[in-house]
């Protein structure tokens, strides 16, 4: 990382639900937290906060309306206060329009914050995953913008409509990267939800065999996220 800029700003994003937002968020905090770095998590899913429930006793949360010019001043005024904290945001399935239309007062800051922004966007195979991440380049048009495959709809191959898109030419010639997230165990992936736990609390509490896929999983998601996250 340039020492010239403070912590980077991590946004997990997607602007649908179902497509595995919290998930990669998860992993992105816990990858973060491994690596030592004091992180903040900005939970915009105001209705139904289970990112920020999760880590809440792991590292600082705080949650924004990002659906309101407010909100994004807001963001912007708390990375500015935070400047040691590398900031995750997770946001809600309905912040496109948000993004849309406030997603300026962010972009715009990033110089006077000194902070590099780094979007993990995550997709399922559908079309729709690929009209929303052209609008969000549309409004977004700074930092460097990954593409998050989520490995629960299949291999790389089945993204079919993704693969040869001209919009994943675009963020690779941008020099972003097409990324696969590793597939975790339902049964898993719902005591992560139900139970509201981070990953490191969910290795010392669930059962042994639960714990080695865990296990398993997380080691695939450093190897894939790693790439990107530092």
């Amino acid at each position: 990382m340039n020492s010239n800029l403070e912590s980077p700003i991590y946004i997990v994003g997607g602007s649908k639900g179902g497509v595995g937002k919290s998930m990669v968020a998860t992993a992105t905090i816990d990858i973060l937290l491994e690596l030592g770095r004091r992180v903040l998590l900005i939970e915009s899913d105001t209705s139904n906060p289970d990112v920020l429930k999760a880590h809440q006793d792991h590292c600082e949360t705080i949650s924004i309306d990002l659906d309101k010019a407010d909100g994004w001043i807001e963001l912007v005024n708390t990375c500015d206060s935070n400047s040691e904290s590398t900031v995750v945001i997770n946001t809600a399935a309905r912040n496109n329009a948000g993004v849309r239309n406030y997603g300026v007062t962010l972009a715009s800051t990033l110089g006077e914050l000194r902070r590099k922004l780094v979007t993990l966007w995550v997709i399922n195979r559908q079309r729709d995953s690929l009209e929303l991440l052209k609008q969000y380049t549309d409004s977004i048009d700074v930092g460097s913008i990954h593409v998050i495959r989520n490995g629960y709809y299949g291999p790389i191959e089945k993204f079919e409509l993704y693969n040869g898109s001209k919009i994943k030419q675009m963020i690779e010639e941008r020099g972003g990267l097409s990324l696969l997230f590793p597939d975790l165990a339902d049964r898993v992936s719902d005591d992560l939800y139900s139970k509201r736990l981070s990953i490191a609390a969910a290795i010392q509490e669930l059962p042994i065999g639960n714990r080695a896929e865990l296990m398993r999983w997380r080691s695939e998601v450093r190897r894939a996220l790693g790439l990107v996250i530092t």
